[in-house]
C-alpha cells in the first residue's frame, strides 16, 4: 500500500492513564465497551447482540476496534475464541500489534491467534477440517495467474480456442467464473449484467467452469474463490457450522462494505443469530464492486437479525481540516442511500478545497507539477503529497513530465510482487515439490531447465502425475540429450524438497540458490531480479513452514517488485501517484484529484446503472477523505483519450463532474490555471457556468 498513511491519531494524551479508555473520544467508547460485561451496557461479554459500527473516513476505526478487542478480554473472554477478519495482512497485523501493547499477555501467547484476512482464516480452516469435507489437506492455492493459466488449458482441451468467432480468452474467462462465485447470482444473470458482449457463450462458458473445477479438484489445487466457496458451504452445513460457530465467542469484521455476498453468508453460518458479531465500516467507501463487493451487505446488515443490530457511528474526524469535510460531507449527502452521518473535526482552517479549472491535460500536467514543487518549497514533502486518478492510466502524461523534471515518483495501482515472472519461477519450483499434481506450477517450472520445451515438460509432467517426484523418477524421464546434465541437477533439487530434505527455510534457500544460476539465462535485468529473490527468501525466514508461507504470500502479496515499483532507490522523497483504489486508506498532507469531469469521475464505463454511478460518487469522497489539510480537483476543459470504439485517439470537451453540482460550489474555492492577464473578474466563471450548461445539455440528447 501506498506510504503515507499515519495512524489514526486517537492519542490525545502520550502518557498512561488508569483508565484504558481514556484516548477515546464518547462515540468510541461506546462501540469499544458494548456488551462488555462490568462497562455499563446490556449484554454479557460471551453474547451480546450483533453491533454495527459505522466508522466514517478518519474517525479512528482500528484504535476503536483494537480496544473494543482489549475490553472483550478484559471482561473475560478468551482470546483464542475471538476470531477477527480484515482485508490485508497487514490489517491483520497492525490490529495485533495494538491489541498486544494495551494487552498484559501470557510468555508465548499470540495477541490475537485467529486474526486474519478472510481467505487466510479460510485456508487455515479448510486445511483443519479437510479430512471431514473431502479435501486433500495438502491443497495448494493458486494465484490469479495460475488460475487463469489453468482456465486456459482448459479451454484449449475443449477446443474453444479454435472458435471461428471470438470466445473469450482466459482472463475474461475467469473473471466472469469470479463473479459467478462471489455474488452468486446465475451465470446467465452475470453474463447479461456484466459482460453482455459474452452472453453468446452462455453454454460453452457452462462447460468451461465444470471442466475447470474438475480440473482443480483433480489437481488438489484451489483457487481464490474456493478459499471463500468451500468455507462457505462447510459452515452451510448445520453440524460443521454449528461446531465453528461455538469455537469462536466473538466474530468481528473490518471493512465490512467490502464483503461479498459469499463472505456476509461466511458471517450468518457461523453465527446466525448474530451474537458476538461486530461489523465495523463505511457505507460511504464501498467501492470494490469490481471485485464482487456489494455495498448492500452493510446497508442490510441491521435487518438481517431480530431484533435488528444495535448501530453506533463514529463521526469525529482526526485527519482533514473542516472545509475540507463540509465539501466531502456536501459531496456524499446526495447519495441516493447511505447510512446518515456528519465528519466533523476540531482542526480549523480558512482554505477551502480547491476547484482548479484549465485548458486541457497538458495544462493539468504543469499545474500539477508547480503546485507539487510550490508546496515542497513550504515545506511539505513531496512523500506527504499525493495525485490521485479514477484509472491508473490517467496518469501517463504526468509521469513523462515528472520524469523530464527529475521528480522522484512512485505509482501504485500497477504490477504485485507476484505477478512477477522471476518471483513466479521460484514460487512454482516450491509449489510443484510440495503438490507434484498441480499441473501449473509444474508445467512453468520445468520449463526453467535449459533445454527443456513445452512438448518435453508436458510429456515429464503426464508421466509423474501420479507419484511423487523423486531423483530417480525425475532423472529418467526422456529428455533432449543437450539438456540431460541440466535436468538430472534439477532434478536432484526436487528430490532436497521430499519429506526427508532439509527443514524450512533452508529448503526454500536451496531452491533460490539454483535458480540464482539460471537467471541471466533466463532474463534481462539479472541483478534487479535477483534482489527480488533474495528478498522473498528473508520473507521466507518468517514463516514457520513453506504451506503457511506460499498460503500468505499468494493470498495478500506484497504491492510491488523493486524494478517496477517501490521507493526510487538514491531519493528519500518522492511523490506519491496512485489509483484511489489504492489510496483507500490512505491520508497526504496534499492531496490533488486528476480529472474531476464526467467521463473520468464518474467514467464513461459505470453509467449504465445507477448502481455503477452511485459507487463512483463514493470514489469521489474516498479520494477527498485522503486530504489533511491541502485538497486540490482540477477541471480540465477537454482531455485527451485514446482506443475509443470507431472514434481513436482524439480530445473530448468535458465538464466538471456531476457529482460537484452548482449548489456545491460554496464548499470550494474556484480559480482559473493559468489567470488570463486580460480577463475581467468573474469572466472565467461565467465561462465556466456556459461549458456546464453546454455539457448537460448535450448529456440530455445521448
Amino acid at each position: 500500500m501506498p506510504p503515507g498513511a499515519a495512524a489514526s491519531r486517537l492519542g490525545r494524551a502520550s502518557g498512561q492513564s488508569a483508565d484504558p479508555l481514556a484516548t477515546l473520544n464518547d462515540a468510541q467508547r461506546l462501540a469499544a465497551t458494548f456488551g462488555v460485561a462490568g462497562r455499563g451496557q446490556a449484554g454479557e461479554a460471551t453474547a451480546h447482540p450483533p453491533l454495527l459500527i459505522i466508522a466514517g473516513a478518519g474517525s479512528g476505526k482500528t484504535s476503536t476496534l483494537a480496544q473494543r478487542v482489549v475490553q472483550l478480554v478484559a471482561g473475560g473472554v478468551d482470546p483464542g475464541r475471538i476470531l477477527l477478519l480484515t482485508f490485508s495482512r497487514r490489517a491483520a497485523a497492525e490490529m495485533s500489534r495494538r491489541v498486544e501493547r494495551l494487552l498484559v499477555r501470557r510468555p508465548g501467547s499470540a495477541a490475537l491467534p485467529w486474526a486474519g484476512t478472510f481467505h487466510s482464516v479460510g485456508a487455515r480452516l479448510l486445511r483443519e477440517y479437510a479430512g471431514r469435507i473431502g479435501l486433500d489437506p495438502a491443497f495448494t492455492i493458486h494465484d490469479r495467474q495460475d488460475s487463469a493459466d489453468l482456465i486456459n488449458l482448459v479451454r484449449h482441451q475443449l477446443g474453444f480456442s479454435a472458435k471461428t468467432r471470438r470466445f473469450p480468452l482466459k482472463g475474461s474467462c475467469l473473471a466472469i467464473y469470479s463473479a459467478v462465485i462471489n455474488t452468486r447470482d446465475s451465470l446467465a444473470d452475470v453474463l447479461q449484467g456484466r459482460f453482455p458482449w459474452s452472453s453468446e457463450w452462455e453454454s460453452e462458458l457452462r462447460q468451461l467452469f465444470q471442466q475447470y473445477v474438475e480440473a482443480k479438484q483433480s489437481q488438489q489445487v484451489l483457487d481464490y474463490d474456493d478459499l471463500l466457496l468451500y468455507w462457505a458451504q462447510m459452515v452451510g452445513d448445520a453440524e460443521l457450522g454449528a461446531e465453528i460457530g461455538e469455537r469462536f465467542t466473538h466474530l468481528l469484521v473490518d471493512e465490512y462494505q467490502d464483503t461479498n455476498r459469499l463472505q456476509a453468508s461466511i458471517l450468518l453460518g457461523i453465527k446466525p443469530d448474530g451474537r458476538g458479531v461486530t461489523v465495523v465500516g463505511d457505507d460511504a467507501q464501498a467501492i470494490y464492486a469490481f471485485r464482487g463487493a456489494t455495498v448492500r451487505n452493510i446497508l442490510d446488515f441491521p435487518a438481517q437479525f431480530a431484533p435488528p443490530a444495535e448501530r453506533l457511528t463514529l463521526e469525529r474526524n482526526y485527519r482533514s481540516t473542516q472545509p475540507i469535510l463540509a465539501a466531502a460531507n456536501a459531496v456524499i449527502a446526495l447519495a441516493a442511500e447511505r447510512y446518515a452521518k456528519n465528519l466533523w473535526s476540531d482542526r480549523p482552517s480558512s482554505a477551502k478545497p480547491r476547484l482548479v479549472s484549465l485548458r486541457d491535460d497538458a495544462d493539468q500536467v504543469e499545474f500539477v507539477v508547480d503546485q507539487t514543487l510550490a508546496r515542497r518549497e513550504r515545506g511539505i514533502p513531496l512523500k506527504a503529497q499525493a495525485v490521485l486518478f479514477r484509472t491508473a492510466s490517467h496518469s501517463a502524461r504526468l509521469e513523462i513530465e515528472l520524469t523530464r523534471r527529475n521528480i522522484p515518483f512512485v505509482k501504485f495501482g500497477g504490477l504485485r510482487f507476484l505477478e512477477a515472472a522471476h518471483v513466479k519461477d521460484v514460487l512454482a519450483i516450491l509449489r510443484w515439490a510440495q503438490n507434484p499434481r498441480d499441473r501449473i506450477a509444474g508445467f512453468r517450472a520445468v520449463q526453467l531447465v535449459a533445454g527443456i520445451g513445452p512438448k518435453t515438460a508436458s510429456r515429464v509432467l503426464a508421466n509423474v502425475a501420479d507419484a511423487a517426484p523423486g531423483s530417480t523418477l525425475l532423472a529418467d524421464q526422456p529428455v533432449p540429450e543437450g539438456a540431460r546434465v541440466a535436468w538430472l541437477e534439477f532434478a536432484a533439487l526436487i528430490a532436497t524438497c521430499g519429506p526427508d530434505g532439509p527443514p524450512w527455510p533452508a529448503l526454500f534457500d536451496r531452491i533460490c540458490a539454483w535458480y540464482a544460476t539460471q537467471i541471466d539465462r533466463l532474463h534481462d535485468e539479472a541483478a534487479v531480479r535477483l534482489a527480488d529473490i533474495e528478498q522473498l527468501a528473508r520473507i521466507a525466514m518468517t514463516y514457520p513452514a513453506g504451506e503457511r508461507f506460499l498460503t500468505e504470500l499468494t493470498l495478500d502479496p506484497p504491492e510491488a517488485t523493486s524494478d517496477e515499483a517501490g521507493p526510487p532507490l538514491l531519493d528519500d522523497d518522492y511523490l506519491v501517484l496512485s489509483t484511489i483504489h489504492s489510496a483507500k486508506g490512505q491520508e497526504w498532507t496534499a492531496v490533488t484529484i486528476l480529472n474531476a469531469v464526467d467521463g473520468c469521475i464518474p467514467s464513461d464505463m459505470a453509467t449504465g446503472s445507477t448502481a455503477g454511478i452511485e459507487e463512483e460518487r463514493r470514489l469521489l469522497y474516498v479520494a477527498m477523505t485522503r486530504a489533511r489539510d491541502e485538497l486540490d480537483l482540477i477541471v480540465p476543459q477537454r482531455f485527451y483519450t485514446g482506443h475509443q470504439p470507431g472514434l481513436g485517439d482524439r480530445h473530448v470537451y468535458a465538464s466538471r463532474t456531476r457529482f460537484i453540482p452548482h449548489a456545491l460550489l460554496g464548499h470550494f474555492a474556484q480559480i482559473t490555471w493559468p489567470k488570463p492577464a486580460d480577463a475581467a473578474p468573474g469572466v472565467e466563471d461565467a465561462r465556466q457556468q456556459v461549458l456546464d450548461l453546454a455539457a448537460r445539455m448535450r448529456a440530455m440528447w445521448l
